[in-house]
């Protein structure tokens, strides 16, 4: 008996030693871990030199981080370290680069870097291991960390779907939080002129941002301010994200020819730019000098996207000035400070005119248009993000509607570029991005759709851009665990709410319950994410049109729609309802279910209807939309008393796209019915 205890208490001892040898769980993986015995319990302060000001800035960060994320709140003092202080301070180790940094972790959680990046990813890194413990502790060891590539990112098409910028600001949050630092905002394009009934002067085109050297240019429909684009960079810069702007010409130009006709190509269609006009030079050199020009300019980071993809090469007279084109604005962009960062398609337009290489970034996403290796032969920076591997295009069955994550876990690296593949470390390759494309503006695709495509896909990338072929977790282990790890601190965009200490996959339970919800009750969610069921009992009273059950910053829920009174919700501008109207002096039981696919409505335990994603024809601008009241108003407002509803209707047969219709379910704040709410209940699955 005293053996079979000896040997159960030997086994106990490897798998705890075991445990603690291991690296600890992050996203992306650290490159270096050496395990010590026990475990290190914060006491509340942050230490750093009052001279040291990157150590200063990051310590101030981390106290609003460690209160958003863990509830604990930190202070910031100097003079002598004592046990459970985490220290913070520069040193001179120029062996971890511009982003590396150590986690030295004992008495002390000391984060030791030779830069501000350094020591910002260091607490990244440590918030990260005490969010995944219940009191917050993590195992001693050394840490050593840096990246494999300098780039990693992420592009957000913003022309074809207006995205809020309270998204993007917590977009950068995120990225800051799993080490991505490069966010690429596409600020116009236009959607396919075929789905618009093969007519340009019907399809949808957007430049986003306040213009006002030519007033009329910024779309109605959802524009960013230039104070806000300004904000934006200056919270990216805290959060270690660069914002690399991009105003994508001489194609996908649309609505700067919608705003100016004479700019358009007569050969090539309206979203091409008349390469042989020196009308288009004179408006791009100015569009790009009001944002570019100045001590305070719009685009305050190092890089500057000019576009140059996918224009015609039908004749070589159009491939010269194509290339002489591309050559202006990489001199433009340069003259005002910047690095020129392009689409680049110089093997789809081969010719002799010089295009300028030295200093210049190239992003790689079609050999055909730009083979990488002829490029690296010419001098440019490679940005890795090949279409077949890291586009995402939402439900426009082509591309991917969700990247495959396990594919790209295990086999993709930056170094991968289509058929290409460079050696790990290649100095051409300066790291990796994804993206995702709004093609086709109309087809009901919410933010919340996006960002549930987007956060697997940034999880992979971030880990992949950072370690190269160097991952070491397996692909199930890993694609569990990270479901761990929260958005960033302060940021629930998928809407989870979680029990801590409780796997994600078993976190099954009635994360609300409110006997009776009263007009303009408040909860303490904001939003409840996929999967959820909703359910409730109505005793039925007469319901004016546009009556709200609940809503939050994101979405309404709808007792009687604005249009019809039926139930339904909107969100992004879209108005979606059920066929069906609350029964006049009945009691009902109400339960809706929620998946990244469907909504699904239930009248006392019997399904009434699915809206799942559903084929539809996209209207002429004249038709697309309703107006509800006496105002209009952009699509970044879900509040639709008196404002303008996106309605896609048959246009053209020929062009048909897929019609989305989601809801994260919003449950901050009731709205003003008649009728009597009780057992309301909101649970974190579908039973």
């Amino acid at each position: 008996m005293k053996k079979i205890l000896f040997l159960l208490f030997a086994i106990c001892l490897c798998a705890d030693l075991v445990a603690q040898s291991e690296k600890p769980f992050t996203i992306p993986e650290v490159s270096g871990w050496t395990a010590a015995e026990g475990v290190f319990a914060s006491t509340g302060r942050i230490v750093c030199p009052k001279k040291d000001k990157a150590a200063q800035q990051v310590a101030h960060r981390l106290t609003l981080d460690a209160r958003l994320l863990l509830g604990l709140a930190f202070e910031v003092v100097s003079g002598k370290e004592r046990p459970g202080d985490v220290v913070i301070r520069t040193e001179d180790m120029r062996s971890l680069g511009d982003e590396g940094y150590q986690l030295r972790i004992g008495e002390r959680a000391e984060i030791v870097a030779p830069t501000e990046t350094g020591l910002y990813w260091g607490t990244r890194t440590l918030l990260q291991m005490m969010e995944q413990t219940a009191g917050h502790t993590v195992p001693c060891g050394l840490l050593t960390d840096r990246p494999q590539y300098a780039h990693r990112g992420f592009l957000i098409d913003c022309g074809r779907k207006y995205i809020p910028m309270d998204y993007l600001k917590q977009l950068v949050r995120i990225m800051g939080y799993y080490k991505m630092n490069v966010l690429q905002v596409h600020l116009n394009d236009n959607g396919f002129k075929q789905y618009f009934g093969n007519d340009w002067q019907l399809t949808q085109s957007a430049f986003r941002l306040e213009c006002d050297t030519y007033p009329g240019l910024t779309a109605r429909d959802g524009s960013y301010t230039k104070q806000e684009f300004r904000e934006l960079f200056a919270l990216a810069a805290a959060c270690g994200v660069e914002i690399i702007p991009e105003i994508d010409v001489p194609a996908h130009s649309l609505a700067f020819t919608h705003y100016r006709p004479s700019l358009a190509s007569k050969q090539y269609g309206s979203d091409h730019l008349d390469l042989g006009s020196a009308e288009v030079y004179s408006f791009l050199d100015n569009l790009f000098k009001e944002y570019l020009e100045g001590e305070n300019p719009v685009f305050v980071g190092p890089r500057v996207c000019i576009g140059t993809d996918e224009y015609s090469n039908a004749n070589q007279e159009v491939v010269e000035q194509f290339r002489a084109f591309t050559d202006h604005y990489i001199r433009l962009v340069e003259h005002y400070g910047k690095t020129a960062v392009v689409w680049g398609a110089l093997t789809h337009t081969k010719g002799q005119t010089p295009v300028k290489a030295d200093g210049v970034v190239m992003n790689c996403w079609y050999n055909g248009f730009a083979k990488p290796s002829d490029m690296k032969a010419l001098g440019y920076k490679l940005v890795s993000i090949p279409d077949g591997d890291v586009y995402i295009v939402p439900a426009a069955g082509y591309y991917y509607d969700y990247l495959n994550s396990e594919r790209l876990y295990n086999n993709w690296t930056p170094a991968h570029i289509g058929n290409e593949v460079f050696a790990e470390g290649d100095s051409a390759i300066l790291g990796g991005m994804f993206a995702v494309w709004n093609d086709h503006p109309g087809n009901g695709i919410s933010v919340k759709d996006i960002h549930h495509r987007v956060m697997p896909a940034l999880q992979t990338l971030a880990a992949k851009c950072w370690s190269g072929g160097e991952v070491s977790i397996p692909y199930a282990v890993w694609n569990t665990q990270r479901l761990q790890l929260s958005e960033a601190p302060g940021v629930n965009e998928l809407g989870r709410v979680r029990t801590a200490g409780v796997p994600a996959a078993e976190d099954c339970r009635k994360v609300l319950y409110m006997p009776v919800l009263n007009p303009n009750d408040s909860t303490p969610l904001c939003e409840i994410g996929w999967d959820y069921t909703v359910q409730f009992t109505v005793s039925v009273k007469p319901e004016e049109k546009g009556t709200i059950l609940f809503q939050s910053p994101n979405a309404t829920f709808y007792l009687s729609d604005p249009i019809d009174g039926k139930l339904g919700f909107a969100r992004d501008g879209y108005l979606e309802t059920f066929n069906y109207r609350l029964p006049a002096d009945r009691q009902v039981c109400l339960t809706i279910h929620g998946t990244p696919d469907k909504v699904v409505l239930s009248v006392d335990g019997n399904k009434v209807e699915e809206l799942t994603r559903e084929t539809l024809f996209v209207a002429d601008d004249a038709h697309r939309y309703r107006v509800v009241g006496n105002t209009q108003r952009g699509q970044n407002n879900d509040n639709l008393d008196g404002e303008q509803i996106w309605y896609p209707q048959v246009y053209s047969q020929g062009s048909k796209m897929y019609h989305v219709r989601t809801l994260v379910f919003p449950l901050q704040r009731a709205g003003q019915f008649k009728s009597t709410i009780t057992e309301f209940s909101v649970l974190n699955y579908l039973p």
